[in-house]
C-alpha cells in the first residue's frame, strides 16, 4: 500500500468529491466539494488528496497563517477506507510537508471536545492541546477533527457559530505540533 499527497487537480477533483466520511462523522468535516470552492477564494489554502496507491481516498486542506504557524483546517478519510492506516500515513506525510515551508515553526489544528478519539490521534504526533479554542478570525480559521482514521477538519463559519460545527457554541480545542 503506497500513501501520497497529490495536489487536488482537473485530473482527480471529481474523485475527491465523491468520497465520504460515516453519517456519525458528518458534522464533523464539511463536504470536500465545498472546500474546495472555499479554497479558490480563501487566500494561502491548499489542498491535497490522500492517495492510495495512486486513488484519492482522502482528503487534506491547510492555509498558513501569520507568523509561523499553518493550520489545518481539513482532514478527511473515505468510511470505506478508514482504520486502514491511511489516516496515520496521510497526517506524517502532512508534517513533513508543511514542516518543509521555510519559516513555519507549528502546526495547529483544532478539534470538537466530543471527540476525544481525535484528541488522542493528534497527542501521538505531538501535538499538545493548548486551551479551548478562541477563534481569531484575523489569524488563521480553526478546524475540527474525527476520529484517527477518520480524522477531519472544519474551519470557522463566521455565519453560523465560532467554531463552525452548527451546536451554537466556540468549544473547539486546539492543538499545536511545534516543529
Amino acid at each position: 500500500m503506497s500513501i501520497t499527497l497529490q495536489p487536488v487537480s482537473r485530473d482527480n477533483y471529481e474523485r475527491v468529491c465523491q468520497l465520504r466520511v460515516a453519517e456519525d462523522q458528518e458534522d464533523f468535516v464539511a463536504d470536500n466539494a465545498w472546500s474546495l470552492v472555499e479554497s479558490i477564494f480563501e487566500p494561502g489554502c491548499e489542498t491535497r488528496a490522500i492517495c492510495r496507491d495512486g486513488q484519492p481516498v482522502g482528503f487534506f486542506m491547510w492555509v498558513r497563517g501569520p507568523a509561523a504557524r499553518v493550520s489545518i483546517w481539513r482532514f478527511m478519510v473515505d468510511e470505506r477506507h478508514q482504520r486502514q492506516g491511511i489516516g496515520t500515513a496521510a497526517l506524517q506525510l502532512a508534517i513533513a510537508e508543511i514542516g518543509r515551508q521555510a519559516g513555519v515553526r507549528e502546526i495547529a489544528i483544532y478539534y470538537d471536545p466530543r471527540n476525544p478519539v481525535a484528541r488522542d490521534f493528534y497527542a501521538r504526533f505531538g501535538f499538545v492541546e493548548t486551551e479551548p479554542a478562541k477563534i481569531d478570525p484575523a489569524e488563521t480559521d480553526p478546524a475540527e477533527t474525527d476520529p484517527a482514521e477518520t480524522v477531519s477538519a472544519e474551519p470557522e463559519d463566521r455565519d453560523r457559530d465560532a467554531d463552525g460545527d452548527g451546536d451554537g457554541d466556540d468549544s473547539d480545542r486546539l492543538a499545536i505540533l511545534t516543529l
